[in-house]
């Protein structure tokens, strides 16, 4: 894949995200960051490439992108620690629903029609396919797949392979999220061996975009001896047969796994690899608990680290290997759009179906004391769903927003129509105790008064909701949380749980209060109806993990993704971003414009960096092992 990969992520103890990856959020996640679509004109649409606004940064015929090093020596290993909440892998199939696969299995063994660029965010490249064709009318769109394409068994990649990878994907086999995201692609037809079209229920800018994003793998995956294919979602430690430039050299009782450069891997040479997957293994190496992880780098066990905790970053990271130069410890900038993430409410639960209640407990959190007492002020409060884009609303609706939201009007909350969301601060001397005053205020209208000892609605039951972790990691800002709440007389338990069954309980919903992180998008599209969408929110294994069944949503949604120019897109982003803010879903949280990166000093980058990246996706894809060819130690 790219440097721009992300996956679903989670909150740590105090601050950002370590990834979370539940099936469904590997294809979003591909399709957000790398292919998400915005309008496009006819004059966008090029054999090359698809660009939604002028022409594509790179001309025909360019030889790599900008932020590689298309000389980088190609060799040595590179050792990594688990980079998502995941601990352990049951599985090699990443697309199914069931149990976990390990992490750089979807990334590095599996490819797509198209890649988008690190440096532009509305522009896909072709990688399986040479040559990309939209219809003039937009209901369909045609691949041609590149002559050179294979399969890692050495068979050519056919246009029946990428129908066959579509109709898996969609099927009940697979993870439900496929199905409702590619819901708007009306069929596949394969019009011979290397060309495939996709064919459109409505005209949408995005869908060409959507569907480029599709992986694709061979239907000789999970194929036996006798010749029968075990079912997809039977499939468990049978090696992926993908296009990817990597293959699964060992593993050991999911505690780790090594990948290793294939030796025939087709697409060395084309200019959105050049430069790229440098190391000739990839080994991940599984830990169970933070500090030991930490403690394991520190101690020479892998190679790199991605801290996402303040207090860790800054009080962590000493010792000799750092002061010998044997250890680097540096920030890397980023364009990356915040997004939201924050303490998300499961709405399909009684006690947060009031959205008085919801506000209550947004007023409850106390950033300021969080930032300079656990983050080191290293963090800025989120605060949109497009945190950091220009998507975000501000201040009042403009005309263009309220031709959007005018028509709901009768569906909205009046105060949608007034400013934007301001989250509370306590920097004011005694604001805390004003906070609370309005929260105690809400609760009431809501029902739930204050009397022997407890916060109680009508039927005397106590307010008692339970948050979930993985881990406990987030216990330090779950504890400063819950002694405000406890002003209240609220009472938030906090629970951890292995991350097996933590991911179940997401998956089926069956949660009050979790800490998430939506992934990030610069260009946001159909993955919103899978986020936020009412047909969504009853589907296990959905991104709807809020439970959002909002008839305005689902308007707005559309809207944003049948979004023909940028202004278009702007003004239904920043209407659907004014209703889900005031309707007050989560709690968000706060976020950070560096990525915070440790790692051994013979580790290289190149000069240039992404724009839109993630640290983990960019140290794969684009560095390498400056002791390649000189005489040195390999582990």
């Amino acid at each position: 894949m790219s440097a721009q990969t992300t996956q679903h992520p989670r909150t740590t103890e105090d601050d950002l995200p370590r990834p979370f990856v539940p099936l469904k959020a590997f294809f979003a996640a591909l399709i957000v960051v790398l292919f998400a679509g915005l309008g496009m004109s006819q004059s966008a649409y090029a054999k090359y490439a698809i660009a939604q606004y002028g022409e594509p940064k790179y001309p025909q015929g360019f030889t790599h992108f900008d932020y590689v090093n298309p000389d980088a020596p190609r060799g040595g290993t590179l050792t990594l620690a688990n980079p998502d909440r995941r601990t352990s892998f049951d599985k090699f199939n990443p697309f199914t629903l069931r149990g976990s696969a390990p992490a750089g299995v979807a990334s590095l063994m599996f490819e797509t029609l198209g890649i988008g660029s690190g440096d532009e965010p509305a522009t896909v490249y072709g990688l399986l396919a040479d040559d990309i064709a939209v219809s003039p009318d937009g209901t369909s769109v045609t691949f041609h797949l590149n002559p050179a394409a294979r399969f890692s068994n050495g068979d050519p990649v056919t246009a029946q392979d990428v129908k066959y990878s579509f109709d898996t994907l969609i099927s009940p086999q697979a993870a439900p999220g496929f199905k409702v995201m590619l819901s708007d692609v009306k069929g596949v037809t394969v019009l011979d061996k290397s060309r495939v079209r996709f064919d459109f229920r409505r005209v949408s800018p995005d869908l060409p975009l959507l569907v480029a994003g599709v992986p694709v793998f061979s239907p000789k995956w999970g194929v036996g001896a006798d010749g029968k294919r075990k079912p997809f979602d039977a499939l468990t430690f049978e090696k992926p047969i993908g296009s990817g430039p990597y293959l699964i050299e060992s593993y050991d009782g999911g505690r780790r796994i090594t990948f290793k450069r294939d030796p025939n891997y087709w697409g060395d040479n084309l200019p959105v690899r050049r430069g790229t997957f440098n190391f000739e293994r990839i080994a991940y190496k599984l830990y169970t608990d933070d500090i030991v992880r930490l403690e394991g780098f520190k101690a020479g066990e892998f190679d790199a680290i991605t801290e996402y905790r303040a207090r860790s970053w800054v009080r962590s990271y000493v010792g000799k290997r750092f002061k010998s130069g044997e250890l680097v410890k540096r920030e890397f900038g980023h364009h990356n759009a915040a997004g939201m993430q924050g303490f998300i409410f499961n709405t399909r639960r009684p006690m947060f179906q009031d959205v008085r209640v919801r506000h209550a407990l947004d007023l409850a959190l106390d950033f300021e004391w969080l930032n300079r007492q656990l983050f080191y002020d290293q963090y800025q409060r989120i605060y949109s769903y497009f945190t950091n884009s220009d998507l975000a609303a501000r201040g009042l609706p403009t005309p263009a927003e309220l031709k959007l939201l005018e028509p709901l009007r009768a569906k909205l909350d009046p105060a949608v129509f007034g400013p934007m969301v301001v989250q509370p601060t306590t920097t004011p001397p005694a604001s805390l105790r004003e906070n609370l005053r309005q929260a105690r205020e809400l609760l009431a209208q809501a029902g739930w008064t204050y009397r022997d000892g407890a916060l109680r609605n009508a039927k005397g039951e106590p307010f008692v909701f339970e948050f979930i972790d993985d881990g406990g990691s987030m216990g330090p800002v779950a504890t400063a949380y819950a002694r405000n709440l406890a002003k209240l007389g609220i009472t938030l338990n906090f629970r951890t749980s292995d991350f097996a069954l933590y991911q179940k309980r997401i998956e089926t919903f069956d949660f009050d209060m979790i800490s998430l992180r939506f992934p990030d998008s610069q260009i946001p599209g159909t993955e919103l109806i899978d986020r936020f969408g009412s047909q969504s929110a009853n589907v296990d294994g959905s991104d709807n993990v809020i439970g959002l069944k909002d008839p305005a949503v689902d308007a707005l949604v559309a809207a944003l993704v049948r979004s023909h120019t940028y202004e278009d897109l702007v003004a239904s982003a920043r209407s659907l971003d004014r209703v889900l803010s005031h309707g007050y879903y989560i709690v968000p949280h706060w976020f950070s414009s560096t990525h915070r990166m440790a790692y051994k000093s013979y580790l290289r980058f190149p000069d240039t960096l992404p724009l839109y990246y993630t640290a983990d996706g960019w140290l794969i894809a684009m560095w390498w092992d400056s002791r390649v060819g000189k005489s040195a130690d390999r582990h």
